[in-house]
């Protein structure tokens, strides 16, 4: 376990603005700074940085915390794994206290899969592989590229890889754990992968997290993959990237499998990656954007293919990367296209690669008939979307003179058409966003503290305490004189002041930092949202001692029952008189 007093030198050290501008923008916004949120997609800056309290809250997805929790949510790292890369950035040493669990657990988990990798290897080159080798190699892969990716085989059996595993020391549980066993209805425990050839998937750190099995024939799944376990989350790793990281010079290739990544790299071009047996994600995307400027989409040529490029080129392009994609005519994918035509062919298409804009422009001239009246004024009206989604005023008048003289009239006429688009979508998104923040702040709220529906005034009040705290540290003493966190009436505001306490009663140090070792993510937002709201007024002891009476009013006066059907009127009244003294 990592020692308190050290995560708080370390938070008291970082400044959360310098950190935050090295993965944002932001700017600034009165005593706040403010930015387009790095956690969701959006157009309207709903991300805020409070640099008096050393925190952040999004107002449009509800994240929050401090340099800590930033770094857990940018980096996808757990509680220590970011304290460790924080300290590492900012030059300290992070001193151990104890044993950590949860880091011996994945530790255990880590060397398993390395062990499980071993053990599919050895398979692959063994007489009860062949046909998995044989498969590789009718797909034209050397022995040195399978060895490069460590390409394996399971067995068909159903505990050939269980009981290896059980001979190196490894228990079920930590099997099942692993996700490499999968127990049935029944609760038998068996190998989840068999007679399947097997991809490895190694981490940026070099270690396996999991892996990818395809099988030799038309049965299905055709690709079987590592459920999400203690260290590994499909949506925010891809496949090969390991290799790739160092080799992008700007760009990377993003395939649609592991085969042709592998053909790709065989082929020469180290810079190439895949998602893991899902579409693309926000998160993959946003990794993506850490090592390349461009991505280069070789998806196959067919209609899911098609679709999955149309997904990709929108999520890709929100991630602030150039986008391009492969026309590959005369294959289906990437490896026939380099079967058939050779990796020099290959380079030659990657280096001529229609733009985004380009290739969705052709695609939609492809499905309208340009030789009728009907069909222009069709790929006008598409087309104009799709401009609409250029920031660059230029570039989208350049395209738009394309579009013009696809269509074979005036460009003005096209410009005319984009600009109702985007006064129509501005409009659009303008309300969207804003009912979407406005609605969020109470969505966050209920879905942490259901309770507050039926104690509207007693919650206004625990959060007021806890503001209070958070901005007041020297009123700790005072405050648990009087009150007590059984007196919070609803549960998440009462783990939260527990939390508090038990750190006061510990330490007498209690920040934002230090609650987050308490709590979840999901409840340390929460009390970042707190701390949020309460820059926009002041607590004063005057509120501080009304809401320490709205609480002892409820131990002492009202039941239960009488709260939850207390008049509106007295509810609405309440709060008038709290927002009066803001």
């Amino acid at each position: 376990m990592i020692p308190r007093s050290f995560i708080e030198q370390l938070v008291s050290q970082c400044d959360i603005e310098d950190l935050i501008r090295s993965y944002i923008d932001i700017k600034k916004a009165g005593r706040t700074l403010k930015g387009l949120c790095p956690f969701h997609s959006e157009k309207t800056p709903s991300f805020v940085v409070y640099p008096e309290s050393q925190s952040f809250y999004c107002f449009g997805c509800g994240k929050g915390g401090d340099a800590i929790r930033f770094v857990m949510e940018a980096e996808h790292l757990d509680y220590p794994e970011a304290v460790r890369y924080l300290a590492k950035r900012m030059g300290l040493a992070v001193p151990e206290d104890g044993d950590d669990r949860a880091a011996r657990h994945k530790a255990r988990i880590y060397s398993l899969n390395r062990e499980a990798a071993r053990f599919f290897h050895r398979c692959l080159k063994s007489p009860a592989g062949a046909s998995g080798y044989e498969y590789l190699k009718d797909r034209g892969l050397s022995d040195a590229t399978i060895t490069t990716y460590g390409l394996g085989f399971a067995p068909d059996s159903w505990d050939s890889l269980r009981e290896f595993l059980r001979s190196k020391g490894y228990t079920q549980e930590e099997m099942l754990d692993a996700a490499v066993v999968s127990r049935s209805s029944k609760g038998h425990v068996y190998d989840k992968f068999r007679n399947r050839v097997i991809f490895p998937i190694i981490d940026l750190k070099g270690s396996v997290v999991g892996f990818g099995g395809r099988v030799l024939d038309d049965s299905k799944p055709k690709y079987l993959n590592t459920d999400d376990t203690p260290v590994f989350k499909k949506s925010r790793n891809l496949f090969s990237l390991n290799f790739a990281k160092g080799k992008t010079n700007g760009r990377l290739i993003l395939a649609e499998g592991y085969m042709d990544v592998i053909s790709i790299y065989a082929a020469g071009f180290e810079n190439v990656v895949a998602t893991l047996g899902t579409a693309l994600t926000e998160e993959q995307a946003r990794l993506m954007s850490k090592y390349a400027e461009e991505v280069v989409i070789a998806y196959d040529s067919d209609g899911p293919g098609q679709a999955a490029t149309h997904r990709a080129i929108n999520l890709l392009g929100a991630a602030g990367l150039s986008v391009k994609v492969l026309r590959m005519e005369g294959a289906k994918d990437p490896d026939e296209y380099i079967k058939t035509f050779g990796a020099k062919r290959f380079e030659i298409l990657l280096n001529h690669a229609s733009d985004m804009i380009a290739y969705e422009l052709a695609q939609v001239k492809s499905r309208v008939d340009m030789k009728t009246d009907m069909g222009k004024i069709e790929y006008v009206k598409r087309c104009a979307y799709i401009l609409s989604e250029i920031d660059d005023p230029l570039s989208r008048e350049v395209y738009a003179a394309t579009v013009a003289r696809e269509a074979g009239i005036p460009a003005e006429t096209v410009m005319t058409q984009l600009s109702a688009v985007l006064s129509k979508k501005r409009r659009t998104r303008e309300k969207k966003e804003w009912d979407a923040i406005q609605t969020n702040r109470e969505v966050v709220r209920d879905r942490l503290n259901p309770e507050r529906a039926q104690h509207l005034k007693e919650a206004a009040a625990e959060e007021g305490i806890i503001a209070y705290l958070l901005r007041h540290p020297d009123g700790y003493e005072r405050v648990l004189r009087e009150i007590s966190p059984d007196q919070f009436v609803t549960s998440y505001h009462k783990r939260v002041f527990s939390a508090m306490k038990q750190l006061y009663d510990e330490s007498g140090d209690v920040s934002l930092s230090l609650i987050g070792t308490l709590l979840s993510s999901e409840e340390t937002s929460g009390v970042a949202r707190i701390l949020a709201r309460s820059s926009e007024f002041s607590v004063t002891e005057e509120m501080l001692a009304d809401y320490i009476r709205v609480l002892k009013s409820f131990h002492e006066v009202l039941s239960a029952d009488s709260v939850k059907t207390a008049d509106a009127s007295e509810i609405e009244q309440y709060r008038q008189k709290l927002k009066s003294k803001k």
